[in-house]
């Protein structure tokens, strides 16, 4: 007998790593707190969409210029998504992966972030720059699940690439990327976290 795994859905993680990596994370989150306080338009964002908390998906696009620690982080992404698109087997034609978007999110306590995809990117991904213990997870969902209508639930100790989601328990400083078309969600947190999760997520194109 042989079982072969077929069409993987890959995750990568990674540390965001490279010379005075905790100083960069303490700045780029106390850049995202300074922000989220004067950046108005992206509050008001926040309130229509009833979003928990603070994100500049709404309001800002200049990150990389308002602040360099932001400017240094896009320059260590790069190298992140370079390395997931080896691995992925893209054929890239000479032209690499470019960095189309990046945003703050300052997620309160109770704060959730319904499933969603995003269509226009080719590699997503988050970096967590303070994430405290019971934290929010990022819930990642199997890509093939509504084509299941007839498939039995899967056992509780399933393993990980057998399961329909998975959860991943963010920590400070770790990248992860996933490709656009994937399904995720970011649920509750643990009922006795009342700590903000901040964190910088972003979208990488092809043109």
């Amino acid at each position: 007998m042989n079982i072969e795994h077929l069409f993987p859905t890959q995750l990568y993680r990674a540390r965001l790593g490279g010379p005075g990596e905790k100083p960069l994370l303490s700045a780029l989150a106390d850049s995202a707190r300074a922000i989220a306080t004067d950046d108005a338009a992206g509050k008001a964002w926040c309130e229509k969409n009833h979003y928990r908390g603070y994100t500049s998906y709404g309001s800002l696009t200049d990150l990389g210029w308002r602040d360099p620690a932001f400017a240094d982080l896009e320059t260590r992404l790069d190298t992140h998504v370079a390395e997931f698109a080896r691995a992925l087997e893209f054929d890239l034609g000479g032209r690499p992966l470019k960095l189309d978007n990046l945003w703050i999110n300052i997620l309160a306590p109770g704060g959730v972030h319904t499933g969603h995809v995003h269509p226009h990117s080719v590699v997503s991904g988050t970096l967590y720059l303070e994430a405290p213990d019971g934290s929010a997870p990022l819930k990642i969902e199997d890509p093939r699940l509504p084509m299941m209508m007839a498939a039995p639930p899967k056992k509780s100790r399933a393993r990980q690439d057998n399961r329909s989601f998975v959860f991943v328990k963010p920590t400070t400083g770790m990248v992860v990327l996933w490709e656009g078309w994937l399904r995720h969600e970011v649920p509750p947190a643990r009922e006795d976290v009342d700590a903000e999760r901040i964190s910088v997520s972003f979208n990488y194109r092809w043109s």
